[in-house]
């Protein structure tokens, strides 16, 4: 079998009794045919929230998603909540894997977890691979085709899809003011900043909802997947931790706050995880301005700035979140351990766009 990228031996703090996963999944699973063996099992290290592994049976592969040990955060994790929002959107928005089954036996494996199936194509990481070229009018439709995908998105309907009471109503916008805001004192360290200048900016900055929607929370790049035949076509989209119902530009501003840009200082640049600076690739402005248009928003550079401060603190919170359990000893992945100095660069780089 061709390898697939980015899976690696499991480390030995995420590691699993496979024989019973296995036979949970026989068992279990909507469609269980191709699951007779024992799988082998590899771990994604690509990601630093909820642990990823590839199982590869002979004829299938599957995905089992599963939260790590030691979690910071309430409520984060929920590999149920996960499972069925995807289970719902799969017959409105065909870009999520199928769902294979969903288990909270916390025997097996010492939690919940759920196993999906593979989308085959190609999952960028911070550089673009080296064997798939991209001419820059290909970067450029790669990054228009993603708008497009967000838009699909966005303009799902919530109530059809049986997902009309995801998320708490109106007041999404403060809800995240307040409640990010509350993650970061929480998960704060002392060698890291404060944010509290910040924090009363975003405050007092706040605009209301402009609408709601389902949204995804994590858009970024390495959560696309990409066709092997045309490498600008999006054919999944992954990582449905943090989707809910709330304002799609909140949730831009999200995903642009992990959007360099090939003109960003060499200091932001260290915090690129996406290949979003190759020649072609369209700038932050650029997408702001296609997606408004796409989807009949009215926008200002004035008026984006706090979606733009917003998402990069956000980002900062994230960050530091992962960084808080680096700090307190609940892993020894060392990768955890940069995330502390980018939390860092996020503070000066909102504090240009503040000056």
């Amino acid at each position: 079998m061709t390898a697939v990228p980015g899976a690696r031996e499991v480390r030995e703090e995420d590691a699993f009794d496979v024989a019973r996963v296995a036979a949970w999944l026989r068992e279990n699973a909507d469609e269980p045919a191709g699951l007779e063996d024992e799988p082998e099992v590899r771990q994604f290290s690509g990601g630093a929230s909820n642990l990823t592994y590839l199982l590869r049976y002979p004829n299938r592969d599957l995905i089992l998603r599963r939260a790590p040990s030691g979690t910071k955060a309430k409520g984060a994790h929920d590999m149920r909540r996960e499972y069925t929002i995807q289970s719902a959107l799969a017959p409105v928005f065909p870009y999520v894997a199928p769902m294979v089954g969903f288990c909270d036996d916390a025997s097996v494996v010492g939690g919940d977890f759920y196993a999906m199936g593979r989308i085959d194509g190609l999952i960028p990481r911070s550089t673009w691979p080296a064997d798939v070229p991209l001419t820059p009018e290909q970067a450029r439709q790669l990054c228009l085709n993603v708008v497009e995908v967000y838009a699909e998105l966005h303009s799902v309907d919530a109530d059809a899809a049986g997902l009309g009471a995801l998320g708490k109503g109106s007041g999404y916008v403060r809800r995240q003011v307040e409640g990010w805001s509350t993650r970061y004192r929480n998960a704060q360290t002392p060698d890291n900043p404060d944010f509290v200048d910040v924090m009363a900016w975003i405050e007092a900055n706040q605009p209301d909802d402009v609408t709601t929607c389902v949204i995804h929370n994590d858009f970024k790049v390495d959560n696309m997947v990409f066709a092997h035949d045309d490498p600008t076509r999006v054919v999944g989209v992954l990582d449905w931790e943090m989707a809910t119902l709330g304002d799609p530009l909140m949730d831009v501003g999200g995903a642009l706050a992990f959007w360099i840009q090939a003109d960003d200082s060499d200091e932001l640049k260290m915090t690129k995880r996406v290949p979003t600076d190759l020649p072609g690739m369209i700038t932050r402005e650029e997408f702001v301005a296609a997606y408004c248009d796409r989807m009949g928003f009215d926008m200002t550079p004035e008026r984006w700035r706090f979606y733009e401060v917003f998402g990069l603190f956000r980002n900062a919170v994230i960050a530091q979140q992962i960084y808080y359990r680096y700090f307190h000893g609940q892993t020894t992945n060392e990768m955890f351990a940069l995330f502390g100095p980018g939390v860092q660069i996020l503070d000066r780089r909102i504090a240009e766009l503040l000056a």
